[in-house]
């Protein structure tokens, strides 16, 4: 998952405590909503780690390989970090990502890269995606989860190489740029779609959205003004590879 540019989300730094996790976990619906999004969270490091792998088999040169090799390798202790949180707090960790895996898989089923560029896009711009919203969760979190969520949402060097070989193509052949604005739109259709799926599906990721059981949620202004702000980012993101959102 790549890193936040400075306003792209909610800023964490004025976040105010709901306190620590011993005390939150006393809540079961909070203990529950909290072990939903470390689930999701954890099998979409898994699921980006065996994207990267595969995607490195299909690089142009070994340089891009190795680099593709060493972002699998961060996205696997991204994963790792949460399988120990997880099996720390009590929770076993498949039980818990299970109900993610199909919605997860059915969104790449339906967003396969046809080539090594649409590969590049869909980590850059389809990952982000997800790290924003995580990020912006993240404001309802007890410091210790919080603390976690930003941790695994750091940069593993994708954003930066991403950029650099698509706007690199673009230049040698601007009719690239066409067809991957086209896929962008598309990856961000799809996340949106498959995101809203998830959340409608689990209620207790649902209360930690728009609160219930205990849990203090977002209200309806403040979803709509975070979809708002994660759609932004997106175009922010397009822009940055040289192409229309």
């Amino acid at each position: 998952m790549e890193s936040q540019e400075s306003g792209d989300v909610t800023s964490i730094g004025a976040t105010t405590s709901i306190g620590d996790w011993a005390s939150c976990a006393a809540d079961p619906g909070y203990r529950a909503a909290v072990l939903d999004l470390l689930g999701a969270l954890a099998y979409g490091e898994l699921s980006a780690f065996e994207r990267l792998a595969e995607d490195a088999k299909f690089a142009p040169g070994l340089v891009d390989k190795a680099a593709l090799a060493r972002m699998a390798s961060a996205e696997f202790q991204h994963y790792q970090q949460l399988h120990d949180r997880l099996a720390e707090v009590g929770a076993d960790p498949t039980e818990v990502m299970t109900p993610f895996v199909e919605p997860l898989e059915a969104f790449h089923r339906l967003t396969a890269p046809s080539d090594w560029l649409e590969g590049l896009v869909k980590a850059y711009v389809g990952d982000a995606i997800a790290t924003d919203f995580y990020r912006e969760v993240a404001v309802r979190l007890d410091d210790d989860t919080r603390d976690l969520v930003l941790k695994v949402m750091a940069d593993t060097g994708h954003a930066e190489f991403a950029v650099e070989r698509v706007r690199q193509a673009i230049e040698e052949d601007p009719r690239v740029g066409g067809r991957l604005a086209l896929w962008g739109r598309r990856l961000m259709g799809e996340a949106l779609s498959q995101a809203q799926r998830v959340v409608a599906e689990r209620d207790a990721l649902s209360n930690l959205l728009v609160g219930g059981s205990g849990v203090k949620g977002f209200d309806l202004v403040e979803v709509g003004k975070m979809f708002t702000r994660i759609t932004e980012a997106h175009t922010r993101r397009m822009a940055a590879l040289g192409l229309a959102s």
